[in-house]
Formats: C-alpha cells, sequence, structure tokens
C-alpha cells in the first residue's frame, strides 16, 4: 500500500508533462516545415508518456484473481 502516492506522484508528474508536449506540438504544427524531426520525436514521447501513464493506473488497480 505504500507505494500508492508515489504512483499517484509520478502519474501526475506524466500528466503535467503530457500536457506541456501537447502544447509545444501544437505549437510547432502551426509551422510544420520549420522542425519536422522535432514535431514527429515529440510526438513520439507524448504516445509513450501516454502508455506509461496508462501501465502505471493499471497498477494502482488490485488484482482481482487473488
Amino acid at each position: 500500500m505504500e507505494r500508492m502516492p508515489s504512483i499517484s506522484a509520478r502519474i501526475l508528474l506524466l500528466q503535467i508533462r503530457h500536457r506541456a508536449l501537447d502544447t509545444e506540438i501544437t505549437e510547432l504544427a502551426l509551422n510544420p516545415y520549420q522542425n519536422q524531426l522535432l514535431l514527429q520525436r515529440l510526438k513520439k514521447e507524448k504516445l509513450r508518456i501516454k502508455d506509461e501513464i496508462q501501465w502505471l493506473k493499471d497498477e494502482l488497480i488490485p488484482d482481482l484473481d487473488a
């Protein structure tokens, strides 16, 4: 049970980073010819963070098989 606050805190930090990336991607997308490589990297990082958030949320759900 002592891991829940750290997982919740990690989820919160990742959600903040995810929103910041969303803003940055939106701004870069306004001028797509400026830096396509950076835009692509940011989108991949955003997807990775989204997957990590989902994985951590799944860790908070107790096993019902036990």
